[in-house]
């Protein structure tokens, strides 16, 4: 059995399109990344085309496509939330354009953007945690395990538990809107002036630099939470229920104020709700995972759903050893609820036999997305005449990679197929000196135009990562965080309310990875997961004692990860980057003539 199925996930963020052919993960890829568009949430028609280039095949040749969501289910949601709400007339306006305007029709709206819908005629449904769960349990590397989902909201469910063995998933429990975990996170995000479904991360970054002060008072007042972990929200404290925004006038009055307005002063206030709101969670994490795991019996565990990128919390669970293994789908998010979508329809409708990889997970790196050629990005270069060095050799390749690193010189790196997911694992990722205690204010301030506070993670080969970390298991997608050893760390004084004191202060001897509380969010680097990536770090570790570098991702604020040469190259050029690798050409930034953003974008678009 070999079926082509195309999962989407559409409409509300992170739209994206993934492709199965018989289990097996063809492509995936998030729609922001062709459309520049962040959280881009519209209908996926460039990823979908990507997808279906990727495998040589047109839409009616596809056995199934599926969507990641019921909308149904999710306009039953919203009706009834509406009917509960203080002022139905306000909201239901709303409500009404966006369930009726394209989740409701999202058929006719695939067809109409596809032209087919495939052997079937027809577009499958999936449901939202059902999504979820597949895709972290399907390309696991465990036959059966254990899992748990945590979002904001799905069409009624915001968290589940359950069990996976071979082909099938058996819920044990769930939570249902407008209890929520993600949208309690959300409402503090919102609440410390970051931008909901997009700023949750920073305010993860920013909880070391806080104390937990504000705990007592968000379990008295906004959440009742129980032995098992299963909880319920004082909706009087919330604002998303009966109006457009995560926060009401109690939610405010009990903090002291007015939401903080984004892009203002960050004060000590913001940093120790980020702590508060940052150990609630965790604590609920490991309640929930103990139930799991008392009623399951599992000692693997994965996980998904946007509460699972708190990489901060996974470090928690993994130091717990609640569990021996666990797993977490590196796309999370609802981007990769389309790949749940598409592998639960392979195992489920299809009924295809699941084969689990001998040699670690089918997620293949997650470098699932596209690559370029020598010969088109050679193309592109010459038209444009941007100077350029062709080196052919992959070792003389990362031997000058390592060198300009360990030059303190910033690298954008551009090579093989892009990640899926919102992680920069090496394939497009900006680059930096671990050791050096400039690397994290010249790549904030410099680079990614963004918050000083932001933390960067350590790009590691597998075979050292015991030598810095106090971790011995692999973290290949960047989703766990774990302690600088004890040995390596460095006393500093933190009696400060000056955020940038703080940050600069070098709390280890690889200063430029280490946060405020001595903790890095790892990405571990195989030979076999990337070999490029693996002997750039090996070249540094030659130069410099230490196999690692300095990873974030290749863009700047607010926009998205860069997908083509062209997007590389524009990023290259508004920032300070020192250098451009573009698989095997090095561009330097000395050499590259003065840069006409807005000529270069008129110029033959479909080059690149």
């Amino acid at each position: 059995m070999n079926e082509l199925v195309l999962g989407i996930s559409a409409f509300y963020h992170d739209s994206a399109a993934a492709l199965v052919r018989g289990g097996n993960i063809i492509a995936a890829a998030q729609e922001e990344r062709f459309t520049r568009k962040k959280h881009d949430s519209s209908f996926p028609v460039e990823a979908i085309n990507y997808c279906l280039e990727e495998a040589f095949v047109e839409t009616n040749e596809l056995d199934a496509i599926v969507f990641y969501d019921n909308p149904f289910l999710s306009w039953d949601r919203a009706l009834k939330s509406c009917m509960m709400a203080r002022d139905p007339q306000k909201i239901f306006p709303k409500i009404a354009n966006s369930m009726l305007g394209e989740k409701v029709w999202v058929e006719d709206y695939a067809l109409s953007a596809m032209g087919s819908l495939g052997k079937m005629n027809k577009l499958l449904f999936a449901e939202h945690h059902i999504s979820h769960a597949a895709s972290a349990f399907y390309p696991s590397p465990f036959t059966e395990s254990a899992f748990i989902t945590l979002d904001g909201v799905g069409e009624w469910a915001t968290t589940t538990t359950g069990f996976g063995d071979k082909n099938t998933l058996q819920f044990v429990s769930q939570i249902d809107y407008p209890h929520s975990l993600g949208l309690l996170y959300s409402a503090f995000t919102y609440y410390c002036g970051f931008k909901v479904n997009s700023g949750e991360y920073k305010l993860m970054g920013l909880a070391p630099y806080g104390e937990a002060k504000y705990k007592s008072l968000i379990y008295d007042h906004l959440i009742d939470v129980k032995a098992d972990g299963s909880y319920r929200l004082n909706t009087e404290y919330f604002g998303y229920i009966n109006d457009f925004v995560m926060t009401s006038d109690k939610f405010n009055k009990l903090f002291g104020g007015e939401p903080r307005k984004p892009e203002s002063l960050i004060t000590r206030k913001e940093m120790d709700l980020a702590a508060s709101i940052q150990k609630v969670i965790e604590e609920i994490v490991l309640l929930i995972a103990k139930y799991t795991k008392k009623e399951t019996g599992s000692s693997n565990l994965v996980m998904a759903g946007g509460v699972a990128l708190n990489c901060v919390a996974n470090g928690r669970l993994l130091r717990e050893k609640i569990f021996d293994k666990i797993w977490i789908q590196p796309a999370a998010g609802d981007a990769g609820g389309a790949l749940g979508a598409a592998l639960s329809v392979t195992y489920n409708y299809f009924e295809n036999d699941r084969v689990v990889s001998t040699t670690g997970d089918s997620q293949h790196g997650s470098y699932l997305g596209p690559a370029y050629s020598r010969n088109e990005i050679k193309a592109f270069l010459d038209f444009h005449d941007y100077p350029y060095t062709e080196v052919s050799c992959a070792t003389e390749k990362a031997k000058k990679i390592a060198k300009a690193i360990y030059e303190e010189k910033i690298i954008g790196y551009f090579c093989g197929r892009m990640e899926f997911g919102p992680r920069a694992l090496g394939a497009r990722s900006i680059l930096g000196n671990p050791l050096s205690k400039t690397t994290q204010s010249v790549m904030n301030q410099k680079i990614k135009f963004r918050e000083s506070f932001r933390p960067f993670a350590p790009s590691v080969n597998l075979d050292k990562v015991s030598d810095f970390f106090e971790m011995e298991c692999s973290s290949p997608y960047m989703l766990l965080v774990a302690f600088v050893k004890k040995e390596r760390q460095l006393p500093v004084d933190t009696d400060t309310d000056d955020l940038i004191k703080i940050v600069n202060l070098a709390r280890s001897d690889i200063p430029a990875i280490t946060h405020v509380d001595y903790s890095a969010r790892i990405q571990t680097v195989t030979e076999e997961s990337k070999a490029d990536y693996y002997q750039i770090i090996k070249e540094f570790g030659n130069l410099s004692g230490y196999e690692m570098v300095v990873n974030t991702s290749f863009n700047v604020r607010s926009e998205p990860i860069v997908c083509s040469p062209r997007d590389a190259y524009t990023c290259f050029m508004r920032t300070e980057m020192d250098l451009l690798v573009l698989e095997n050409f090095l561009l330097w930034k000395k050499e590259q003539p003065n840069f006409d953003e807005t000529e270069d974008w008129k110029k033959n678009y479909e080059l690149d």
